[in-house]
């Protein structure tokens, strides 16, 4: 844009001779800098009202018309126009409002630094509307001008000028001190924000929220007659803890009663008088940052200089990857970076800084340094403040840690409090829920650890010395098992409930040979071999003339080995539909018996202890005419070759109980299963937003 140096003001504007307002541009220039630099309402408004804090107005208001006007009008109290200066300002690309030449680096009314610079930050209403009119009005004397995108758009692809056209017929609500925009023929794509989401996004690109009177200098925003006020930041609503530069503080008022308050160092160069101001600050969770649909993502620290933004978001420019930074929103104030003396170092939409500049680089080393200071400080303080929530909600945690020593509760409470304040997915709280029950069950084992430091640090160690050792030995097994052992019972039950035969063999095949507690519970760390059970495949396979045992290989579902505390174990499933003979059992079982040995024998072992197991899925048969009862002939007839036989019912039925007995005798097994118990039904009452996937599948009820 270029202005004519000949105005009305002048006495040399010759309306014969030229029209009243000009405009001279490059239409690739209004492209790249006004149309397609700005991708939405916000940001262009931003621009506005920076403008009208220039103009030293002291109220901006946005009218927001989305309805069947289709209009947006920004108007402020300002210092206004003429002629001349609406052509040599406002219709200027690139006009420097703080050349000295100009008019400085402040307003001449409130002393403002301005904030505007670049002079092109009016050509982004052109990006949200095709039609623009302007009214301003200067010591009682009205002007206006309209411009049509598309028209300028014809007459400078054939290289003239274009004239904006005069506006006579002046609004009376517009013929007031100030200046009015008048944006219409609006791009819809553009405009896609509602008053809420307008309101609380230019909330946050402003450091102008103060009370200030306006006879003092005060600046308000109002959109559709409502100012703009501390209620439209809604990341301050969401803060635990916020640190803050120097001594510019925010009102208690603005900020949730509970939340902690640091103090952090200003100066970023003391010998260049570099100072900020402004503050960061932590949500409760990650997703209290990226919930809100109108404000849009509120995680990030957003840098101003002169107040308006500068740099939408410097977090990840700190090269920072301590989780901390995930929780982090905040807005820095740092002038040095938009000294009217030095180069100017903002991109053209004032959304990114130029990185290699110095006044960067200092700025990003000291925020790097302020957020390892305050991380440290948020990994202590926060699962303290997490952790009374936690004991409200489940009692039996509070009972618990109130229980554990004297120098274990800080650290449970930190475990606690840790867990707590995690961030889960929607859905997937049960996720917290098994950590509760997991860091509950680990933390006897840190309480174990301490207690054998404590000791190794003891130059005598007496009996009453190792009893408290012992104690917490006893505590973390029972926690641990009991764990352990509840799941087991309940897979062992989905067990019970197959009734086809054909299933069981299913079932069991794929489970048994890999969980051979199922079998006998000290068989907990069995320990399996391919190469020995490969020469268990060889023996079934009639290498060792198994088959002459009267037992074919149809009748046998899979074989298996495995040692276990020196004890080697065969274990033969069988179909549950066969009738297996006693006899032709003790056979075979001395076959396996007779062929590992040698196996063993060949790799050094002697003598061997050698267990065999038959799993059938019914009783075996006794041909023989023997005087004593069955089951007894059964039992001593395969203890001639160390064996014995688990039928398929009989050995869920007995594992259930084996179990379940275990966490019945146990006392502390019972309380802490208890407490466990009462986590996950909290767990399942909690939330009213629908089902929520438990860690085995299944859905909580509300």
């Amino acid at each position: 844009m270029s202005a004519t140096p000949r105005s009305p003001d002048d006495g040399l504007w010759d309306p014969c001779r030229m029209g009243k307002f000009k405009m001279r541009v490059d239409f690739s220039v209004l492209d790249s800098l006004g149309i397609n630099l700005y991708s939405n309402a916000a940001a262009v408004l931003s621009e506005l009202v920076a403008n009208a804090y220039d103009a030293d107005a002291t109220r901006v208001d946005i009218n927001w018309d989305q309805g069947d006007k289709d209009a947006v009008i920004v108007r402020d109290d300002g210092c206004g126009m003429s002629v001349d200066e609406m052509n040599e300002r406002f219709l200027t690309v690139g006009y420097r409002k703080r050349d000295p030449k100009n008019e400085g680096d402040t307003s001449p009314r409130w002393g403002r630094p301005f904030m505007g610079r670049k002079g092109i930050g009016k050509l982004s209403v052109f990006s949200i509307a095709n039609v623009v009119t302007v009214y301003s009005t200067k010591n009682g004397q009205t002007n206006a001008f309209s411009i049509d995108v598309d028209v300028l758009r014809e007459t400078m692809e054939v290289g003239g000028d274009y004239e904006p056209v005069d506006v006579t017929d002046i609004p009376d609500a517009y013929a007031t001190q100030g200046t009015v925009l008048e944006l219409t023929s609006l791009r819809s794509k553009r405009m896609d924000l509602t008053i809420n989401s307008l309101r609380k996004r230019l909330a946050r690109r402003f450091d102008v929220l103060d009370e200030t009177p306006p006879e003092k200098g005060g600046f308000a925003i109002a959109i559709n007659g409502n100012r703009i006020n501390w209620a439209d930041r809604q990341e301050l609503k969401k803060l635990q803890f916020i640190w803050e530069f120097g001594d510019d503080k925010l009102p208690d008022s603005v900020l949730p009663s509970d939340v902690e308050r640091f103090d952090l160092p200003n100066v970023v160069d003391a010998s260049r008088d570099w100072k900020i101001s402004g503050w960061f600050g932590t949500a409760k969770k990650p997703t209290d940052l990226t919930d809100d649909a109108e404000a849009g993502s509120l995680k990030n620290i957003i840098v101003l200089a002169r107040k308006r933004p500068i740099q939408e978001g410097i977090i990840e420019k700190l090269d920072f990857s301590r989780v901390f930074g995930n929780y982090v929103t905040g807005q820095v104030e740092a002038d040095f970076l938009d000294i009217n003396d030095l180069e100017d170092i903002a991109t053209s939409d004032r959304q990114r800084l130029i990185e290699d500049d110095p006044r960067v680089q200092a700025l990003q080393e000291f925020l790097r340094k302020a957020f390892v200071n305050a991380a440290d400080t948020w990994s202590k303080r926060r699962p303290k403040k997490e952790a009374p929530d936690v004991m409200g909600k489940y009692p039996k945690i509070k009972e618990w840690v109130e229980h554990l020593d004297d120098y274990q509760k800080q650290y449970a409470e930190k475990m606690i409090g840790t867990i707590a304040s995690l961030d889960f997915e929607p859905g997937a709280e049960a996720q917290r829920i098994d950590l509760f029950r997991s860091g509950i069950l680990a933390f006897a084992r840190v309480g174990l650890r301490k207690a054998t430091d404590d000791l190794d640090a003891l130059s005598k160690v007496t009996a009453a010395d190792i009893l408290p050792l012992l104690g917490k030995q006893s505590e973390y097994e029972a926690g641990l098992w009991v764990d352990i052992l509840k799941s087991r019972v309940e897979a062992i039950e989905q067990f019970q409930n197959l009734t086809e035969a054909d299933e069981k063999e299913r079932v069991l095949q794929a489970h048994l040979f890999n969980h051979l507690w199922l079998l006998d519970a000290s068989w907990e760390r069995a320990v399996g071999s391919d190469r020995m059970e490969e020469s268990l495949k060889k023996m079934a396979a009639g290498e060792f003339d198994l088959d002459a045992a009267g037992m074919n290989e149809r009748d046998r579902v899979d074989i298996r080995y495995a040692t276990m505390a020196g004890k080697h174990i065969i274990v033969e499933l069988k179909r549950y539909s066969v009738k297996a003979d006693i006899d032709d059992l003790k056979e075979q079982g001395g076959k396996y018996g007779y062929a590992l040995k040698e196996v063993l024998k060949a790799r050094g072992e002697e003598d061997p202890d050698i267990e065999v197991v038959f799993v059938l899925g019914q009783a075996p048969k006794v041909t023989a005419q023997v005087m004593k009862d069955d089951k007894d002939y059964i039992a001593s007839t395969l203890a001639m070759v160390n064996g014995k036989v688990r039928l398929y019912d009989q050995l869920i039925e007995n594992a259930v109980a084996q179990y379940e007995d275990y966490l019945q005798a146990s006392t502390d097994a019972r309380e802490l299963d208890d407490l466990l118990g009462s986590i996950e039904r909290v767990g399942e009452d909690d939330g009213d937003d629908g089902p929520e996937t438990k860690a085995d599948g299944s859905k909580t009820k509300n």
